[in-house]
């Protein structure tokens, strides 16, 4: 893992949340490039803009990190839902993702 998996992953999660990069960039309070000069290679968030970019972008650091997560928004949705169910809900629940992967 390296800066360039970060660059790469902040764009590929852009682009599944279906916003352009000058967007981005005025949604988190920065010129029209910004996240554009993150993407090209010209520079890197902040620690602390690095935090902000993955609470815009629906995610947990560690969740933007794992590689093995392709679609990490979506995981951490649904990570958020599963907090809330009853024991009976979640056995539901594994039942029928068993029955999806086998």
């Amino acid at each position: 893992m390296n800066e360039q998996f970060i660059r790469e992953r902040i764009s590929a999660l852009r682009i599944k949340k279906g916003v352009s990069e000058y967007k981005m960039s005025y949604d988190l309070g920065h010129s029209k490039s910004y996240i554009q000069s993150i993407s090209s290679g010209r520079a890197l968030p902040s620690l602390s803009e690095f935090l902000f970019i993955c609470e815009y972008l629906g995610v947990t650091p560690k969740e933007f990190f794992d590689e093995e997560i392709s679609e990490p928004a979506l995981i951490h949705t649904l990570n958020e839902k599963i907090k809330t169910m009853s024991d009976d809900d979640l056995k539901a629940l594994i039942s029928v993702a068993d029955r999806m992967i086998d």
